[in-house]
């Protein structure tokens, strides 16, 4: 599947200068025909599927690009496994990101709260006003929440045990952070089991033996195909076919000999007058 759709994506934009590369990177150069836009990877997908939306290719991008730069051009393999999780754990995702949000806003989705007399006197303690905000929310915590999540919701999950690893190497996490070490996480993909692990991802030895069988099918009758037809008409027997007289004639041809017969018809009256 992946290395169907990756055929696609090559023949789709046939570009054969070289895209650009980062400075000391040892990874080889990056062909321009494998970075694609989002709307190039969503007329790939609508050829699998008419009427696939539109709003998970762009969630999908958003994975790879930042909002800002969605007219980007993005790699197959990366679009390929950010799509994956999008398309695996998008009602996942969704309440994440709702949890997200509540933490950035100080609240604790599993704090229960009690109401008492007292409880309109409480407030959140607010940072100083000089103190520099901290990028993201802090791991330990949302692995908590979303660990609570994993464990009451109904729909698709990634395991909470790839997810604690995943956040147990950081102290502080964002959820666009988030969501990249879900696409590029092996783990999880493996865990899924749609798509081969990402160094061979381009390897597909059944359908690379079913492309040649059709090239050399196919360059054999353009080979063979005049050279072949050119021997069979010149071994061909030459027939001298009998010509014969159709009994129509022209139209002018016929009121010529109309017109003659009527002159000789006058001829002979005027002889026996």
């Amino acid at each position: 599947m992946a290395a169907q759709v990756a055929k696609k994506a090559d023949g789709l934009t046939c570009i054969s200068k070289y895209g650009q590369q980062d400075q000391g990177s040892d990874c080889p150069p990056v062909l321009s025909a494998d970075l694609l836009t989002a709307q190039e990877y969503h007329c790939l997908l609508q050829l699998l599927c008419p009427d696939f939306p539109m709003e998970l290719t762009q969630k999908a991008a958003r994975i790879v690009l930042m909002d800002d730069a969605m007219d980007c051009l993005m790699s197959f393999s990366d679009f390929l496994f950010a799509f994956q999780i999008q398309f695996y754990y998008s009602e996942f995702l969704e309440s994440v990101a709702a949890i997200y949000q509540d933490l950035l806003a100080g609240k604790n989705p599993n704090t229960v709260i009690v109401p008492t007399s007292s409880s309109g006197q409480h407030r959140q303690r607010q940072p100083p006003n000089d103190s520099t905000p901290l990028e993201g929310v802090e791991a330990s915590l949302f692995y908590q929440c979303l660990e609570s999540l994993c464990d009451r919701s109904k729909y698709s999950c990634p395991p909470s045990a790839l997810v604690k690893e995943m956040l147990s190497s950081v102290q502080r996490m964002t959820f666009c952070g988030f969501l990249m070490a879900l696409a590029k996480d092996q783990g999880i993909n493996r865990a899924l089991g749609a798509l081969p692990d990402k160094g061979d991802l381009f390897l597909d030895p059944a359908m690379d033996e079913e492309l040649e069988k059709l090239v050399a099918q196919v360059s054999g009758l353009s080979v063979s195909g005049p050279a072949s037809s050119s021997a069979d008409t010149a071994n061909m027997p030459i027939r001298n076919s009998p010509r014969i007289n159709s009994p129509w004639k022209p139209l002018h041809h016929r009121r010529k000999m109309d017109a003659e017969s009527e002159g000789s018809n006058e001829e002979t009256d005027s002889s026996e007058n």
